[in-house]
């Protein structure tokens, strides 16, 4: 088998994904999202001068699971980018796991196109990087493996999948002692080469649409 393979699939065996325990109330995650519009916008379309992400492709038991990080500063801490940082302190601000759960179904339910492409690179190369590195567990269309807990990498933006590989890559994220699905995705972005690499794997993922 091969080796990098194995190791995707040698993490993801000491991981399960399972579905929120606590039931989700989309209506009640619209007052909760009221905090997010200024930067992430009326559909969580996001917005790349405030370096805020699309949100409204990811499943909801995903865009969950990274608002508990933020809170309990898995996510966020000590050496985080920026930006991570500045998201911290507004997830911070949701009162309990019920008020999670809520702006997670709510964010999800919403709907935007994709954003234009920013980068450029070689879209062959990203796919024979993309199917040999990542797509064992984020899927044949990047539209991610919840039984692997992988989201969705289709319809992302651009710059900010390669600004989160590159996090993965130099250890601003994934580092956390915590972050059990954080270091399985940092082994996997240092296989890549260099940032060439991350820039053609990242092209062809927004190739791939919504």
């Amino acid at each position: 088998m091969n080796k990098i393979l194995s190791v995707a699939l040698a993490f993801a065996g000491l991981i399960t994904a399972a579905g929120p325990a606590i039931a989700q109330n989309a209506e009640a995650g619209k007052a909760h999202y009221a905090t997010c519009v200024a930067c992430h916008g009326d559909n969580a379309q996001g917005n790349q001068a405030l370096s805020a992400p699309r949100l409204n492709h990811l499943d909801p038991i995903y865009i969950a699971a990274q608002l508990d990080k933020f809170r309990s500063g898995i996510r966020g801490g000590e050496g985080a980018s920026a930006t991570a940082m500045q998201m911290a302190p507004m997830a911070a601000i949701l009162p309990d796991a019920q008020a999670v759960q809520d702006v997670a179904a709510y964010i999800a339910g919403l709907t935007s196109e994709q954003s234009a492409a920013t980068l450029e690179g070689d879209v062959t190369v990203g796919g024979d990087y993309y199917n040999q590195f990542c797509g064992a567990c984020h899927g044949g269309g990047a539209l991610g493996n919840l039984s692997l807990n992988s989201p969705r990498l289709a319809g992302g933006d651009d710059w900010y999948l390669q600004a989160q590989l590159l996090a993965f890559r130099s250890g601003q994220r994934g580092s956390h002692p915590k972050d059990i699905t954080g270091r399985q995705m940092r082994a996997m972005a240092v296989v890549l080469p260099d940032e060439q690499a991350v820039k053609d794997v990242v092209v062809y993922l927004h190739g791939l649409g919504q």
